[in-house]
């Protein structure tokens, strides 16, 4: 789309990572970027690396957020 990408790590049942979903997809609608929800259940090395800091936003590979995000937030860090 934009050539910005944002992934998303999350899973099941974790309404911080619902949440930050819903902001995530607004910013979007607002300024499109490249989506890639990242569900590390079951997954043990994505278990290791995220699970105590999910919900885990990285821009382009870098992490931008763990726990909270807001619209306005995200969408200033893709303009960074």
């Amino acid at each position: 789309m934009t050539g910005r990408r944002v992934t998303l790590y999350h899973a099941e049942n974790c309404h911080l990572c619902e949440r930050a979903i819903e902001v995530v997809q607004k910013a979007r609608a607002l300024r499109p970027f490249d989506l890639e929800l990242v569900d590390i259940g079951g997954v043990t090395s994505l278990e290791a690396a995220y699970r105590e800091l999910i919900p885990v936003i990285e821009i382009d590979g870098v992490s931008a957020f763990t726990y909270f995000v807001t619209v306005e937030g995200l969408l200033d860090r893709l303009e960074a």
